[in-house]
């Protein structure tokens, strides 16, 4: 498994439906968290997305795997490898 960063950019999704949907999308996200999928999620400060750093083999894996999401159908989503660098406490 690798890690990616993901810039993803919610369009086209109205306050109602993002209302609507958001109790299953936090439900399926927490889910996705335990299972160690999904490591870290940021909201962006306008509330248009958020930042994401999944573990998936590669690109389309990531799609499969946020497919579930009731979101899902409304992200542009930005796919970046990333490695960590660990570093030494001195």
């Amino acid at each position: 498994m690798k890690k990616f960063m993901l810039n993803i950019q919610l369009e086209g999704l109205d306050n109602e439906t993002r209302m609507k949907l958001l109790p299953r999308e936090q439900e399926l996200v927490k889910e996705m968290e335990q299972e160690g999928t999904l490591v870290d999620t940021f909201i962006k400060l306008d509330m248009s997305g958020i930042f994401m750093i999944i573990m998936a083999t590669d690109p389309e894996n990531v799609h499969s795997k946020l497919s579930i999401l009731p979101y899902y159908p409304y992200m542009k989503i930005e796919i970046i490898p990333i490695r960590v660098v660990n570093s030494v406490n001195q």
